[in-house]
């Protein structure tokens, strides 16, 4: 922006991780205010937008490494906060549907803590950006504008009704509850298609006290997942450490065979998944929390990207897409997302013509990706709705199950697994020639039989010392 060219300024409706991140990416060139329903915390504290922060939630290397380049030193004021960086697969232990993956050197990494603390320590970077502004407990009544041109939104702030507060640029992210369809249809916006894929999934998570040593010791997380090429209901169990000497302990179950927010039967389901690992660790904890119990878990995407969209707006985050939280897809796919739109902005400028629709483009192709795996293994559960796999779709699903059964006793598939599941690289990742050679050699001779846990680990959590699935390390598999 010049000395003579008019003030710009940017709305973002939405104080989540996406909303945050869309702030830092336009205050390189703007003023921002973001508006959100909810007065927001100083700390790492409850939203009330945000209900599913109450259960496990990874950040991935691939979204790791895109906040950290929006955001320089973010990793290192997450940790200093008390969260904790996972080598992968070294400090996971999971049972894939293939099988447990052995624990080897880093390949990739995780974020691991409460998502009240990681959102905090993004807000708190955010909000003391300059010329970035916050309207709270403030709702947003819709967009102000017509089918061509966003020019602002309307408001219902705490001390006045229908406020229109003007932008240049619109960016909704706004969450699961998004009212973006129905505010662009009152502009006379139309054709915005929505797609849905739901395996009826529910998830329920407690928190409990680690035992001592445990955080000191760098305590590996525990996942046992499911399979999806059986035709029962999904089931899957995790631990994670998470900051404060804590253990985060999630269960999920598709159509069928959904978990419940009864405390006398979190430890009895997790025992009854494919492996009872982490049941049997969270045997005699001592619970910090009740049972935070969370429905509505669909995968649905809105194809703004097709849409002819007005001038100045753009959709992010869960507002776009949300996916089974359980792939731990979400923020990763926001994160790169924007930094796509960041290169956009510093390549054209805001006041590029069709900014909006352009940004909207360059954030689809990560939500394709994550939506394309997501649903291809939610849609073939018992019960599971939605549209059906493409046609083709058996054929690629065979090539990647014999990839993960190639990961669980070689380390190349190993690398290559976690690669594409941190979204660190596509799906392409798996057709190179040089993964496809290992694919081709792919067997599961010689898996482990039992969690590869290390002695030492096991005497910490209680466990007796029996089984053959002592190892040095830790693994991890498609999803959390």
């Amino acid at each position: 922006m010049t000395q003579s060219s008019p003030p710009r300024h940017a709305v973002v409706i939405g104080g989540s991780l996406a909303g945050l991140l869309a702030a830092a990416v336009l205050a390189e060139h703007t003023t921002v205010t973001i508006i959100d329903a909810d007065p927001l915390p100083e700390g790492p504290a409850p939203r009330r937008g945000l209900p599913q922060a109450r259960h496990t939630h990874l950040l991935w290397s691939g979204g790791a490494r895109a906040i950290e380049q929006i955001l320089p030193g973010i990793t290192e004021d997450w940790t200093a906060a008390g969260a904790i960086r996972r080598s992968l697969p070294t400090d996971l232990v999971t049972k894939t549907a293939q099988g447990w993956i052995p624990r080897c050197g880093e390949k990739q990494f995780n974020i691991s803590c409460s998502r009240d603390l990681l959102d905090s320590v993004v807000r708190a970077r955010v909000t003391a950006l300059e010329g970035v502004s916050t309207l709270q407990r403030s709702r947003v009544r819709g967009l102000e504008g017509n089918a061509a041109r966003v020019i602002g939104v309307r408001v219902d702030t705490p001390d006045e009704r229908d406020r229109l507060v003007t932008a240049d640029l619109v960016v909704d992210a706004s969450g699961r509850g998004s009212r973006a369809r129905a505010w662009l249809q009152e502009l006379g916006v139309t054709g915005i298609r929505q797609a849905q894929v739901d395996s009826g999934l529910v998830y329920a998570t407690r928190i409990f006290e680690a035992p001592a040593g445990a955080h000191a010791s760098g305590f590996p997380i525990i996942n046992v997942q499911s399979d999806p090429r059986v035709p029962v209901p999904g089931q899957t169990a995790t631990i994670v450490p998470i900051e404060d000497g804590q253990w985060q302990a999630t269960l999920s179950g598709t159509r069928g065979g959904q978990p419940t927010g009864d405390p006398d039967l979190f430890i009895p389901f997790a025992k009854g998944v494919r492996d009872p690992i982490v049941g049997e660790l969270l045997e005699g904890k001592k619970p910090l929390t009740d049972v935070a119990v969370t429905q509505g878990t669909a995968n649905r995407r809105v194809y703004f990207e097709k849409a002819d969209l007005p001038d100045g707006f753009f959709a992010v985050g869960d507002s776009v897409a949300t996916f089974n939280p359980l792939y731990g897809q979400g923020m990763t796919v926001a994160a790169k997302g924007l930094l796509a739109v960041r290169l956009l902005l510093r390549s054209k400028g805001l006041a590029h013509p069709a900014i909006g629709r352009e940004a909207q483009r360059a954030i689809a192709p990560q939500v394709s990706i994550a939506w394309d795996l997501a649903t291809s293994q939610d849609i073939l559960y018992p019960g599971a709705t939605g549209m059906k796999p493409r046609a083709g779709a058996g054929l690629l699903n065979a090539y990647v199950n014999r990839l993960m059964t190639g990961a669980t006793t070689e380390e190349a598939l190993t690398a290559a697994l976690f690669k594409v599941l941190t979204m660190s690289a596509s799906p392409t990742h798996w057709l190179r020639p040089s993964v496809i050679w290992h694919v081709l050699r792919a067997s599961d001779r010689g898996a482990l039989k039992a969690a590869p846990l290390t002695a030492a680990e096991r005497r910490i959590a209680g466990l007796d010392q029996e089984g053959d699935g002592v190892g040095p390390a830790s693994p991890v598999g498609r999803a959390l």
